[in-house]
């Protein structure tokens, strides 16, 4: 069946770029250039802890809470050193600027494999392209460093629309920024929830980014299923 798609839209994290290491060796090697010695181990547990309570406490990113999500993660890597023991308030101050910096530089993200084939593919093909992505305001920066903004028309992050993935109004945001109908829209992200089934649930098409072997969780056609990202385009130019 012809899917008669104008517009794609893409989540962006573990679908286009994936950290190069695990939060925990990021954060263990930029406290031990400050001369503090953390186990990596360690923070990517604090992280975790903490990544989740301040979501909880204060979703996206503080959005409406009267936090900039610069401040929002300002104090989720302070305390996750303070998680891991490290009490010097300076050095934490620091640390945090320097990191919050540094996960905007190419040097912490990697294209997942197919990446930069199949957006330049798909631009080939007329497709309109948009990213819709719980992320802060950082990503642009993170796209254009990664030489990946160019293949959008908009970047829809969940602080500048004021919904995060599974929330429908950020789809809908989307669909009005690339003036289509939701039924010649398809979002290709990795998360079955966030991605799949939120995009499904305003009448998009959708296309789950899904590594061999990760058979668990609900049944999705295997139509719709991508083992990597240039499985795509078999499934979009028929």
């Amino acid at each position: 069946a012809m899917l008669r798609l104008r517009l794609l839209t893409w989540d962006v994290k573990d679908t286009l770029l994936r950290l190069r290491q695990p939060v925990g060796h990021s954060y263990a090697a930029e406290a031990r250039a400050h001369g503090l010695q953390v186990q990596p181990e360690a923070l990517g547990r604090s992280f975790r802890e903490v990544y989740g309570a301040q979501s909880r406490r204060f979703p996206n990113y503080g959005r409406g809470q009267g936090l900039s999500s610069r401040q929002w993660w300002l104090d989720v890597v302070k305390q996750s050193f303070r998680l891991s023991g490290v009490q010097d308030e300076a050095a934490l101050t620091k640390l945090a600027e320097k990191l919050y910096h540094d996960y905007c530089s190419p040097h912490n993200w990697e294209l997942l494999p197919g990446a930069a084939e199949t957006l330049s593919r798909c631009r080939q093909l007329g497709f309109r392209m948009g990213v819709v992505s719980n992320f802060d305001s950082r990503l642009e920066a993170i796209l254009s460093q990664c030489s990946l903004r160019h293949h959008f028309e908009f970047v829809l992050t969940s602080e500048a629309a004021g919904f995060a993935k599974p929330d429908g109004r950020i789809f809908e945001q989307a669909l009005r920024l690339g003036g289509v109908r939701p039924e010649q829209a398809a979002h290709i992200g990795d998360d079955y929830s966030r991605d799949y089934r939120a995009a499904q649930a305003v009448g998009m098409h959708s296309f789950l980014l899904q590594a061999a072997g990760q058979g668990q969780g609900p049944e999705v056609p295997p139509e719709h299923i991508l083992p990597t990202l240039s499985h795509l385009l078999a499934r979009i130019e028929k």
